[in-house]
């Protein structure tokens, strides 16, 4: 089993940033592709951005140019550095990880899951 934990939410101004984390523990060797994914008030959980073993990147078109991910394989960490954040990033960011090699935007694709951190972006 994987266990997921985020941390790095908070409450920013329109514009700011911040910086989220996710640690992975447990059998962090079937561990692939990793990404985040984000819930809205009243909408269905999207994907946000993935990476996979190798570093390949992938991005939802609204967050391009904004967010950049990143992770460390030796300590199986993965960040979303988000930029010049709108309102309408306001969401609970969950990370995500799937064995699969592939990244993939599918959210059944991915196994594990942590329990999400708060973004909330004022305007």
């Amino acid at each position: 089993q994987v266990q997921l934990v985020e941390s790095g939410g908070g409450l920013v101004q329109a514009g700011g940033s911040l910086r989220l984390s996710c640690a992975a523990s447990g059998s962090i060797f079937s561990i692939n592709v990793m990404g985040w994914y984000r819930q809205a008030p009243g909408k269905e959980r999207e994907f946000v951005s993935a990476i996979s073993r190798g570093g390949s990147t992938y991005y939802e078109d609204s967050v391009k140019g904004r967010f950049t991910i990143s992770r460390d394989n030796a300590k199986m960490t993965v960040n979303l550095q988000m930029n010049s954040l709108k309102p309408e990033d306001t969401a609970v960011y969950y990370c995500a990880a799937r064995g699969g090699s592939a990244a993939s935007p599918y959210e059944r694709a991915y196994e594990y899951w942590g329990q999400g951190t708060q973004v909330t972006v004022s305007s």
